[in-house]
């Protein structure tokens, strides 16, 4: 059955590959970087083209200056007004000839601009860059003029000259040139997109053969390894990161298949038991002391499968980074009195002897310690030869305590020394058959001493079977 989704609740964008983003970033990258060198390259075209045109405009008023200081003004104008247009050379220009407060000798505006009313230069004054003003025709058109004034030979013997021109040309020239720059951006962006795209799919081919290689790892092949070979330096640590977690997994789930199958083979005996005698009882009419038996022998069986149930839950919490434990300081002497007592009866049955050296103190958690050591005593006590002395030995260390529990009896092999701390596991099929027995005893002792950042090991040499505990101080 499917589920209609939310009323107007919109999907979520799917979002950008990584190879659409560095296209996009590049491209972007692109077009400022060429837009911002257009763009200076436009102010400066701009600034040279004015300083040009403001140079060119007061040449021809220095020119006409020029002439009217050796010529009479009014015959020349009468005989040659068309010499005055001639040195405008622009139909936009204006030139307007004018005694002061008198009507214009000669106006020439072909563009109809509006004459400006400025002061003029002083005629012993040389005209410059600064003379010329600047304003925005109706049409937003930059129109730029100047006047100065001339020394003639007729009366009042001072002309005043106005020049201007409309920058319709130079406006035109920009325009173009902006665009240009405009399409030369658009275009460099979408190039170095396409660009960036193919040489980001070709520089992320690694990443789908890491993707590929990982993809192929499952439960069947856990051992497989992703390669190093041709692999970009930038992935070598990110290649490691998850080889070193496949090796973290594939241990975790080598331990895991172990501990169902070690489960499954240590439940199965007293559930088989359980069966039997459940079965043979059911088959026929018993005696009440036979029942009495069988009820007694059927406990046993379920208490050794409440306590490796115990023992697995433990171990379930003990392995857990986030679980807490109560450091103390301990005395030991005392300690060890406690252990040591608790422990009598099951070894005067076997006939030996316990023994307990050593004193000072030691962090750690009370409970934790207490059931670290039992389940070495006990260990030490199922396998020890009859007659003979298991010592319990505190060491104290600059950096800690070392507490070692030494038995005397079979020689393990060294094969077995570095698993015999593993879930379920035993040395020997002999020891398969300790019929109270769970194989998590020593493993126990290896979580316990995880959560106090210590150390264990074990050595087994001619008869003398030594387990040390390292608890480093707080």
């Amino acid at each position: 059955m499917k589920f209609a989704p939310f009323p107007g609740l919109l999907p979520l964008p799917r979002p950008l590959s990584l190879t659409t983003r560095l296209s996009l970033i590049f491209a972007l990258l692109s077009f400022m970087v060429i837009t911002l060198g257009g763009f200076t390259l436009y102010r400066t075209l701009e600034t040279q083209l004015s300083i040009r045109d403001d140079g060119a405009l007061l040449t021809r008023v220095e020119q006409i200056r020029t002439l009217l200081r050796d010529e009479d003004v009014i015959n020349l104008i009468h005989d040659k007004p068309e010499l005055f247009a001639n040195m405008l050379g622009n139909h936009e220009a204006l030139l307007v000839l004018r005694f002061h407060g008198q009507s214009p000798l000669i106006e020439v505006n072909p563009g109809n601009s509006p004459v400006p009313d400025i002061t003029p230069v002083p005629a012993d004054q040389d005209l410059t860059l600064a003379a010329v003003q600047h304003r925005d025709a109706r049409d937003d058109t930059p129109f730029i003029f100047v006047s100065a004034a001339a020394k003639t030979s007729n009366p009042p013997h001072e002309l005043e000259i106005i020049s201007g021109r409309l920058m319709t040309e130079r406006t035109r020239i920009l325009e173009v040139y902006r665009a240009q720059i405009i399409l030369l951006a658009l275009a460099a962006a979408l190039f170095t997109a396409l660009f960036a795209y193919l040489i980001a799919r070709k520089g992320l081919d690694p990443l789908q053969r890491l993707a590929g290689q990982t993809a192929a790892i499952g439960i069947q092949n856990l051992s497989v390894r992703i390669t190093r070979d041709q692999a970009p330096p930038e992935l070598l640590t990110l290649i490691d990161a998850f080889n070193q977690m496949l090796d973290r997994l594939e241990i975790s789930f080598t331990q895991l298949s172990q501990v169902s199958a070690d489960m499954a083979h240590d439940l199965r005996t007293p559930i088989g038991i359980l069966l039997g005698q459940t079965e043979v009882a059911l088959s026929q009419r018993r005696q009440v002391d036979y029942y009495e038996q069988l009820l007694g022998s059927n406990f046993e069986e379920l208490q050794r499968l409440s306590n490796m149930t115990d023992n697995m839950l433990f171990l379930a919490r003990a392995e857990h980074a986030n679980h807490a434990i109560e450091r103390r300081s301990l005395d030991l002497a005392e300690e060890f009195q406690r252990i040591a007592e608790y422990f009598e009866g099951p070894a005067d049955e076997r006939t030996l002897r316990l023994t307990v050296q050593g004193a000072g103190t030691l962090s750690a958690d009370a409970n934790l310690l207490r059931r670290a050591l039992a389940n070495l005593l006990a260990n030490a006590i199922r396998y020890a030869d009859e007659g003979s002395e298991i010592l319990l030995l505190a060491e104290q260390q600059a950096d800690g305590v070392n507490i070692s529990v030494i038995n005397h009896g079979p020689t393990i092999d060294r094969a077995h020394l570095a698993r015999l701390f593993d879930r379920f596991y035993r040395a020997d099929p002999s020891r398969n058959n300790a019929h109270h027995a769970s194989g998590l005893g020593l493993s126990i002792v290896r979580s316990i001493m995880n959560l106090h950042q210590g150390q264990w090991q074990v050595s087994s040499v001619e008869g003398v079977t030594r387990f040390t505990l390292f608890f480093p101080a707080e």
